[in-house]
């Protein structure tokens, strides 16, 4: 473990204000030892490396520019919001970050007053801050109090961005827009001429001019006043390559080297100051990983990283395990594809989180990279099965939901065969609530057409994959979690399952145990502990949720005392399901005990997997509880001799 660098400059800091009192030489060297403090306290815990390094020049200029928190500073995604926490008193916790009980790894209102709105699901700052600054003008708050939002290149490629964007071009509210371009190079190179001319547009003397010239064109006749209109916009957007945004309505400025703080000050006060402006977008250029030759060198590998030795650049390697679930869905897709050239893959900016960067390495001309674009890429797809292709979604149920009615009205509604892949299924440990597969049974489940399954363990996980590949009956989903599988011998390629059907795993006579998902190995955990008790458990694996295999409910409901649903997901969900069932086949009329185990009606905050488990009253001793408390027994009074009937 190396040494905490050495930071003079930094340990003055406590909040941004104290930046306003260094010159700019000072500012350089502070951003120096900004970086150094993100990679050491990044090397301790993990999380997003590469895009926090990308943004320590122009996070240090905004604070020092910029009156935050009276000043509303938002990052989208908040994946490039380490040094931003660093200068805003959580430096004495930074070294927490993800873990648990410690900062979150994204901008959290709750966490601090400089962090004025949530993000970790991107493209939704420029939203969020229009409505921040629609409200201080309605509130009549400081006229000259400013919103700025951070916003990366890929975020850009989400139709939400281009929404919120074309409604404050309309609307004319003051809004300043920081566009991180550190990937998809929109920009020509930058340079000295390029700061210049960024410095003089940006200045208060070209806006006064302009705005002197636009009043004389608007004197001319119509036709004339618009072609000088027109006519600013395009010459400014020939130097600077801002055409599309000033076609949005906003004032283009940049590109502007995100590095040089020579640069980026006096353009930011520029902008501070110019109080006529509508919403304005500045257009940075700025390099992953900057400043830390690793990430300089790899940014994909550097994007998101785990604890690492800060001379060397490597990486703490996991100890050999069995293969992850989303390895186990790349490898099942693969076999089924070689068999089926109508099967393709579609992700939305997460090929290598999805797995289906292995897929693509194999069938290039079948994988589909739509970028951020959830909405797109389930109604792409649903073209895709129109014409006779097998498409197969590949996206973490937590992102899927931003796709929601696509997947009700442009593929449930025409029963279309599109195969969603869920990943991340169930709570994701230091990623946190924003990122838990929390609602995906809930929100699937009552859509018309939809078959739903969950894997118990990658066996199912691949057999699941060839089921949904050979499905044409309507959409199909699975979902499967984050993390490891069992160890389990894998088969060449799957087999298709029966539709709607689940299996018994263990037979018993008191309590039966539901399990859709792989809370499975915690029933059976649980049933072994209620054994020792005296207590017989069957313990069942549902696989469906939709249909709900109802003659294997009808028998766990029919012949024991206490039936328990366990399910990764939140109230609403299969517990639900099959309550309904229950409920209309008049099972729950007679007497049986029938108690559904979600996730908590709450959001859980980051932790381990097992903590998180454990909080939520899914593992297995909290199974055993819920099974004891159902039968009337305590956990000494368990001990006793078993009930009438317990075998």
């Amino acid at each position: 473990m190396s040494s905490p660098p050495v930071t003079p400059l930094l340990d003055r800091v406590r909040v941004p204000a104290d930046l306003r009192n260094f010159s700019a030489e000072q500012l350089k060297e502070l951003a120096e030892e900004l970086r150094a403090e993100t990679i050491h306290a990044v090397s301790t815990t993990g999380g997003h490396l590469g895009a926090s390094l990308g943004v320590v020049e122009l996070t240090t200029a905004i604070h020092a520019v910029f009156d935050t928190p009276t000043d509303r500073l938002i990052w989208d995604v908040g994946h490039q919001a380490y040094p931003h926490k660093i200068l805003t008193g959580r430096r004495d916790r930074i070294r927490t970050l993800r873990q648990p009980g410690g900062l979150s790894g994204f901008t959290r209102r709750s966490e601090s007053e400089y962090d004025p709105f949530g993000a970790a699901h991107s493209s939704t700052s420029i939203s969020a801050g229009l409505g921040m600054a629609v409200a201080r003008d309605l509130l009549g708050r400081r006229a000259g109090q400013n919103v700025i939002a951070v916003i990366g290149d890929g975020a850009m490629s989400a139709g939400m961005a281009y929404e919120a964007m074309n409604n404050a071009g309309a609307m004319k509210s003051r809004l300043i827009v920081v566009l991180n371009d550190n990937d998809m190079s929109i920009a020509r190179p930058v340079g000295a001429l390029s700061a210049y001319l960024s410095r003089l547009i940006s200045s208060r003397p070209f806006l006064s001019i302009r705005e002197v010239m636009a009043k004389v064109a608007r004197r001319f006749p119509g036709p004339l006043a618009r072609a000088a209109e027109r006519a600013d916009e395009y010459a400014r957007g020939f130097l600077t390559g801002g055409t599309l945004f000033e076609e949005l309505g906003f004032y283009y400025v940049g590109p502007v080297d995100g590095h040089d703080l020579d640069h980026l000050l006096p353009v930011l006060r520029n902008l501070r100051d110019a109080e006529e402006a509508g919403p304005i977008l500045l257009h940075v250029v700025t390099q992953k990983g900057k400043g830390y030759a690793p990430a300089e060198a790899s940014a994909d590998k550097y994007h998101g990283v785990v604890k690492f030795n800060v001379i060397t650049g490597e990486q703490a390697k996991a100890p050999p395990g069995p293969p992850a679930y989303t390895k186990v869905f790349a490898q099942a897709l693969i076999a089924e594809a070689e068999a089926d050239e109508r099967i393709v893959a579609v992700t939305a900016a997460m090929p290598s989180g999805t797995g289906l960067d292995a897929f693509g390495k194999r069938f290039p001309r079948r994988t589909f990279d739509v970028g951020i674009a959830e909405q797109h890429a389930v109604t792409f797809a649903a073209g895709m099965a129109c014409e006779g292709l097998r498409p197969f979604v590949a996206i973490y149920s937590t992102f899927l939901q931003r796709a929601y009615d696509q997947v009700v009205h442009d593929v449930a509604l025409q029963n279309l065969p599109v195969r969603f892949a869920m990943d991340r299924a169930g709570l994701v440990g230091a990623d946190g609530a924003t990122h838990a597969g929390a609602y995906d049974i809930a929100y699937l489940g009552c859509i018309p057409n939809m078959t739903l399954m969950a894997a118990s363990d990658e066996v199912e996980l691949t057999h699941m994959v060839a089921t949904a590949a050979s499905h044409d009956a309507g959409p199909i989903a699975f979902r499967y979690p984050r993390g490891e599988g069992r160890g389990l011998e894998l088969p060449a390629r799957g087999t298709p399952l029966p539709i709607g059907k689940g299996r018994i795993l263990r037979e018993g006579t008191a309590i039966a145990l539901l399990s859709y998902g792989t809370r499975l190995a915690e029933a059976l955990l649980a049933a072994e502990d209620l054994a020792a008790r005296g207590l017989s458990c069957t313990v069942a694996d549902a696989r469906f949720a939709k249909p709900l295999d109802t003659g294997l409910v009808e028998q766990l409901a029919r012949h024991h005392e206490v039936l328990i649903t366990l399910e990764e997901g939140s109230t609403g969900g299969f517990g639900a399901l099959v309550a309904h069932h229950l409920a209309h086949a008049g099972l729950l009329d007679g007497g049986l005990r029938f108690r559904p185990l979600t996730l908590p009606d709450l959001y859980l905050d980051h932790d381990t997997p097992k903590r998180q488990y454990d909080t939520a009253g899914l593992n297995a001793p909290q199974i055993v509880a819920a099974a004891l408390n159902a039968i009337g027994l305590n956990d000494a009074a368990a001990r006793r001799p078993p009930l009438a009937g317990a075998g």
